[in-house]
């Protein structure tokens, strides 16, 4: 059933797309920062845990603050519709979920610990954003009287006012040098953490949602530091992506082909 079926107007239609969507960029970028991570944790504790690091501030300044703007702006019009209560009250229950297993990726006991944390992360948000793509936003869109797309410009003005305001909780400096790609060491063996040979990790998105595949790309990227690289692998030659990557980091990465089909295409993306 389309988007326009499913919602009261037009505009609201539009407003459903764009949130699924949303969702998709969300879900995808954890999931290539987690996947970065899981890698990492077998072959490189040092630089696991600065992906650890800009995990945090990631979910710092996506995930949690987008759910404390659904409670305000989506979950109370939502409550209000019949037979949802017990949805919304559900759907609360799994933002403190959330927050707890951000938490817990803060001052992980080992690389071990923090790998299974994000990985239960990942899997609790991509089931969290299902059951808002799928029951929440449909309702609120179809609901008479309501305007999905009066409800989300509501929500988007919260986000907007809070990184104005001053970021969300547990930023400190030193992770936002990591994220703006800032080094941290000098990147070679004088001890002060930097990484001689550090092994590269390996993305494969063959297997992921096409819809999440582009925005787990963009996750992984921004867990790579300057000095250091990634392999991507992918189902064919991923010109429109290689696009997009310089269109949103001008001259940041370069591309080299390790492997050209048949079956995966292969390729180093280098940060200089």
């Amino acid at each position: 059933m389309s988007a326009l079926t499913l919602a009261s107007a037009p505009e609201d239609a539009t407003a459903l797309e764009a949130a699924e969507a949303h969702h998709a960029r969300m879900a995808g970028e954890l999931a290539g920062r987690v996947a970065m991570l899981l890698t990492a944790a077998n072959r490189d504790p040092d630089a696991a845990e600065r992906i650890r690091a800009g995990l945090v501030a990631f979910c710092d300044r996506e995930i949690l603050p987008h759910a404390i703007a659904e409670e305000a702006a989506l979950y109370p019009a939502a409550r209000r519709l019949p037979d949802s209560r017990l949805l919304v009250e559900s759907l609360i229950a799994e933002h403190s979920c959330l927050t707890a297993l951000v938490d817990a990726l803060r001052t992980p006991s080992d690389v071990t610990g923090a790998a299974a944390d994000a990985r239960a992360l990942q899997v609790f948000f991509e089931e969290h954003v299902a059951k808002e793509n799928g029951l929440v936003l449909p309702l609120l869109a179809a609901a008479p009287g309501l305007r999905l797309a009066d409800l989300l410009a509501s929500m988007h003005d919260r986000l907007e006012h809070r990184t104005r305001s001053g970021g969300g909780p547990g930023a400190d400096s030193h992770t936002a040098a990591q994220e703006n790609g800032e080094e941290t060491g000098c990147g070679g063996g004088c001890g002060c953490g930097g990484e001689e040979e550090a092994a590269e990790p390996e993305l494969d998105v063959r297997s992921v949602p096409h819809a999440l595949r582009h925005a787990t790309v963009f996750g992984a990227l921004d867990a790579v530091q300057a000095g250091q690289a990634m392999v991507l692998v992918a189902p064919h030659d991923p010109l429109p992506l290689l696009g997009q990557i310089e269109q949103r980091n001008p001259g940041r990465f370069a591309v080299e082909y390790l492997q050209r089909g048949p079956e995966a295409w292969r390729l180093r993306l280098s940060h200089h």
